[in-house]
């Protein structure tokens, strides 16, 4: 299932715990601009199991949010053995580690995406590869988001794309408001966390209509 560079998508990231995508995903309309991320924290808590749930809910993409630092063939096996059809490693990882990730994914038919979290040059990063991924994550980690002045690095994408023909995936912090700062920015991808009451992050809150938050997603992105 291929990426078109000329489509912007929203993805839909489930960070907490089956109990959620039982409860959420049936509501949201099928789309194939949309991506449901089974997140870190997720698929530490569900495992692969997490992700085959949510592929029996969903017949769309599915994105292994891993964030792979090294044994990458053996967690793009599992994750597409689950049903994922796109996967995220570490751009700090060793270039032999992502070098295996990219070319895993492509075997697999399975869309790579290098998560640039904490990484200062993505470009230096890229220019290191055999071959560039499918999808580049400039990510504002969550724990960064409190921090006051901190932003997704949108300076980079002008970076990337002269050299390389690549998606851009924009992560952290993202309401509706920064969903159009991404797609004004250049991005391709912008991901949005499902968030529960209390919790300290931006994103869609658990507690409204998940389903007519993401159509107000997809008008905005349009």
């Amino acid at each position: 299932m291929t990426l078109d560079g000329k489509t912007r998508y929203l993805q839909i990231a489930f960070n907490y715990d089956v109990g959620l995508v039982r409860r959420v995903l049936p509501t949201i309309v099928s789309s194939e601009r949309i991506l449901i991320e089974a997140g870190t924290p997720f698929i530490k808590r569900e495992g692969s199991a997490g992700i085959e749930v949510i592929r029996s809910m969903w017949s769309g993409h599915i994105v292994a949010d891993l964030k792979t630092v090294d044994g990458a063939l053996g967690e793009v096996n599992a994750v597409r053995l689950a049903g994922a059809t796109a996967a995220t490693v570490l751009g700090s990882s060793p270039p032999e580690a992502l070098d295996l990730f990219i070319a895993r994914c492509s075997g697999l038919r399975m869309n790579s995406m290098i998560d640039m979290l904490g990484v200062k040059d993505p470009l230096k990063v890229l220019m290191q590869l055999k071959t560039p991924p499918d999808v580049v994550v400039l990510h504002l980690g969550r724990d960064e988001e409190a921090t006051r002045g901190k932003v997704i690095q949108y300076r980079h994408v002008n970076r990337v794309r002269s050299k390389f023909s690549v998606l851009i995936s924009a992560a952290g912090g993202v309401d509706l408001k920064e969903a159009r700062s991404a797609i004004f920015n250049g991005a391709n991808i912008v991901v949005a966390n499902l968030v529960r009451p209390g919790d300290p992050w931006t994103g869609i809150s658990t507690e409204s209509d998940v389903a007519e938050m993401a159509q107000q997603f997809l008008a905005t992105i349009e």
